[in-house]
C-alpha cells in the first residue's frame, strides 16, 4: 500500500475527541446549574456550594494527576495563569451565576450561558488565534441570536429583577475572557489534566479569601446528610467539566470550547422544568432551534477548516 495512503488524516477522527468533549462538558453544564439551584432549597449558600465543590473538584483532579504520574506546573508563569484562569473562568463567573440562579431561575441561566460564543469569536478574530470562516461566523451569530430571543422574553416578564438579570450577564462576559486567556497564556507543553486542578485550588484560595474578606460564611448546614451528599455529587460534576474544558480547549479552540454554555443550555433547560418545575422561558422553542444550528454549523466549520489546514500542510 502507498504510504502517503496509510498516513492520510481521518479528519472525522481528528474532530471526534472535541465534538465528544463538548457534548459531554455541556451536558455536566447543565447540570452543574440545576444542582446549584437545588443547593439553594436545601440551605445552603451559593458561595458555600460552590467553594466545597470547587475544592472537592481540585481534590479530585489531583488525585487523577497523581495516578497519570502528571505534574503540575509550578513557575512564575504556572502560577500567574492559575490565579488569573481561577478568577475569570470560576470563582467571579460562577459565583455570580449561582448567585443570580435563585432570583432568575436555573433554566434561564443555563440558557445565558449560551451567550459567549460571539464575544469569545470576536476575541479570537481581533486577536489572530482564528482566521474569519464564514460558516463558523453564521454558526456564532444563529447561537447568539436564540439565546439573545430567550433573554429579551426574560426581560419583558412582569416579575423579572433587572438587577439580577445585569449580574447574570456577567457570568458570560468573564467566561468569554476566560476562554481567550487560557488559550493565550497556556503554559508551555502543560498537560490539559495537569493545568486543571492547579486552577480549581486557585479558585477555591480566592473563594475563601473572598469569603474572610467579606465575612460571607461557607459554612454547611449539617441538620441532614443531604447538603454534604449534594456537595459530593457537584465536585464530581466539576472535576469531569473542567478536566474536559480543558481538553476541549487543547483540541478544539477556543471558539468551539465557547459552545459549552450552548450544548449546556440544551440539557439544562429540560431539567430545570421536568426535575425543578420551573416554567418553560418565553420563546424556548425557536431560541432552542437557532442555538442547535448554531453548534451544528461552528462544529461543521470547524472540521472544514481542519481539513482545509490538513491539505494544505
Amino acid at each position: 500500500m502507498n504510504d502517503s495512503l496509510k498516513q492520510k488524516p481521518d479528519y472525522n477522527a481528528t474532530w471526534l475527541v472535541p465534538v465528544a468533549c463538548l457534548l459531554v462538558g455541556g451536558a455536566l453544564t447543565g447540570i452543574s446549574t440545576n444542582l446549584a439551584k437545588y443547593a439553594v432549597d436545601i440551605g445552603l449558600t451559593p458561595l458555600a456550594f460552590l467553594f466545597w465543590s470547587i475544592t472537592g473538584a481540585a481534590i479530585i483532579l489531583m488525585i487523577v494527576a497523581f495516578i497519570r504520574q502528571e505534574t503540575l506546573p509550578f513557575s512564575a508563569r504556572s502560577f500567574k495563569y492559575y490565579f488569573v484562569a481561577a478568577f475569570v473562568s470560576v470563582a467571579a463567573a460562577n459565583l455570580l451565576l449561582f448567585s443570580a440562579i435563585p432570583h432568575v431561575g436555573a433554566g434561564f441561566v443555563a440558557l445565558i450561558i449560551s451567550l459567549p460564543p460571539l464575544l469569545t469569536y470576536l476575541g479570537a478574530l481581533l486577536l489572530r488565534i482564528e482566521r474569519f470562516y464564514l460558516t463558523r461566523a453564521l454558526g456564532v451569530a444563529a447561537a447568539l441570536l436564540g439565546a439573545g430571543v430567550l433573554a429579551i422574553h426574560k426581560l419583558s416578564a412582569p416579575d423579572t429583577s433587572v438587577f439580577w438579570i445585569l449580574v447574570a450577564l456577567c457570568g458570560p462576559v468573564l467566561l468569554a475572557i476566560g476562554n481567550i486567556y487560557r488559550t493565550l497564556r497556556w503554559p508551555d507543553n502543560a498537560a490539559f489534566s495537569a493545568l486543571a486542578p492547579g486552577m480549581l485550588v486557585a479558585a477555591s484560595l480566592l473563594l475563601v479569601l473572598f469569603s474572610a474578606v467579606f465575612n460571607f460564611s461557607v459554612t454547611i448546614p449539617l441538620e441532614s446528610g443531604l447538603p454534604l451528599g449534594l456537595i459530593a455529587v457537584q465536585a464530581g460534576v466539576f472535576s469531569g467539566q473542567f478536566l474536559l474544558l480543558f481538553l476541549l480547549q487543547k483540541t478544539g479552540g477556543p471558539v468551539l470550547l465557547s459552545l459549552l454554555g450552548a450544548v449546556g443550555a440544551i440539557f439544562g433547560v429540560p431539567i430545570a422544568i421536568f426535575l425543578q418545575g420551573e416554567h418553560p422561558p418565553e420563546g424556548l422553542l425557536l431560541g432552542g432551534c437557532l442555538i442547535t444550528i448554531g453548534i451544528a454549523l461552528v462544529t461543521w466549520g470547524g472540521v472544514k477548516m481542519s481539513t482545509v489546514t490538513t491539505k494544505k500542510e
